[in-house]
């Protein structure tokens, strides 16, 4: 791959025209909103200079109500040799691409599973999709010289590819990032209701649940609106769920012994799947669940890289250990430390030890 174009400079678009910049790909950075374009240019994303010829991939990082109009829009105008998209609905943009008559054997549907609470060309990173899933769809009409593409794309990015069908995709991703982003902005919605006393006591759990309801609400609208079948069928399979645990609690209240200690099982029940179902939640390359612990190795050489000081960052950053090890020599405060911390936290962890100055591998 020697040349692409980013349509589109939001926080994905932005983040992936940055890694493809890092890795020598002329890029090119496209927005109609020509202040992000600015943004994302000064910021090393590539150029805001139309392509003279047809790139080999162009990126369409629109919401999914806009992918199909987008595409046929720059097909026609021949941007590009291959075309993928960004977003998290695959089925119903492939059959609006279909309607409007778009070259689809061109067209691979994709979607990186990486973002954060911000958003806008100044919270991008080029390292944003390292070690992420990048799920790609291609389809009967995908011709193979667009699928490789696709593939080098989501390589140079550094992200770990997974092939699926568009409604598998859509299925996964309700019960995976739609599901919770709904009832992430439902939790945070009761904080409106609360007295301030009790919005002041607000620790790292509420903080941790109701994360990503900072993100923006006209693109979520956007999104769930083109995977409500998906999504609905969970909602109303969660309902029952509560329905039932609002039941429990309410016999919790009552005078009956039997029915309290029907309603405790009830209520254990609930919690135990839960933590089973948390348990099914591996790490990035098909690793081990939440049981298994993931090895940081931390250098500590130097009299400025005390055992002390690195104990301090990891509780500052609101990490528990796992388990530490000291597999190398000299023994601390010199050579290295591990680190054992559960999958999930790896990567968050990482992040905080670096940007204090910290070698992590």
């Amino acid at each position: 791959m020697h040349t692409a174009a980013v349509v589109g400079t939001g926080l994905v678009g932005t983040s992936i025209a940055l890694a493809l910049t890092a890795r020598g790909v002329t890029t090119h950075v496209i927005d109609r909103d020509r202040h992000r374009v600015r943004i994302a240019a000064a910021r090393g994303a590539g150029t805001p200079e139309p392509p003279s010829a047809p790139v080999d991939i162009a990126v369409i990082c629109v919401p999914p109500s806009e992918i199909a109009r987008t595409i046929a829009d720059h097909q026609k105008a021949r941007l590009a040799k291959v075309y993928t998209d960004v977003a998290s609905v695959k089925a119903l943009p492939h059959a609006e691409c279909l309607a409007l008559g778009c070259d689809t054997t061109a067209l691979v549907g994709g979607h990186p599973l990486a973002g954060r609470e911000r958003s806008g060309p100044l919270a991008a990173r080029a390292d944003l999709f390292h070690d992420r899933h990048w799920v790609l769809t291609p389809t009967s009409e995908t011709s193979e010289d667009a699928l490789n593409r696709a593939l080098e794309l989501v390589s140079l990015c550094g992200a770990v590819p997974v092939l699926l069908d568009p409604p598998e995709h859509d299925r996964a991703v309700a019960l995976v990032s739609h599901l919770p982003h709904l009832m992430a902005s439902l939790t945070a919605a009761r904080l409106l209701e609360g007295e301030d006393q009790a919005v002041r006591l607000a620790g790292r759990g509420m903080r941790d649940v109701t994360r990503i309801a900072a993100g923006d609400a006209a693109l979520w609208t956007d999104i769930l609106a083109a995977n409500a079948a998906a999504v609905s069928v969970l909602l109303a399979e969660l309902t029952a769920d509560l329905r039932r645990t609002a039941d429990a609690l309410a016999r919790l209240t009552d005078g009956d012994p039997e029915q309290q200690h029907g309603a405790l099982a009830d209520l254990t029940d609930v919690l135990r799947r839960g933590s089973e179902g948390r348990a099914r939640i591996t790490a990035p390359y098909g690793g081990g669940g939440m049981g298994s612990a993931t090895s940081l190795s931390v250098s500590i050489s130097g009299q400025d890289r005390r055992l002390e000081r690195l104990l301090d960052d990891v509780s500052e950053a609101r990490v528990d250990l796992e388990d530490m090890a000291f597999p190398d020599t000299p023994a601390p405060p010199h050579g290295a430390v591990e680190l054992l911390v559960a999958p999930d936290a790896a990567r968050p962890l990482t992040d905080a030890l670096r940007e204090r100055g910290w070698a992590v591998r």
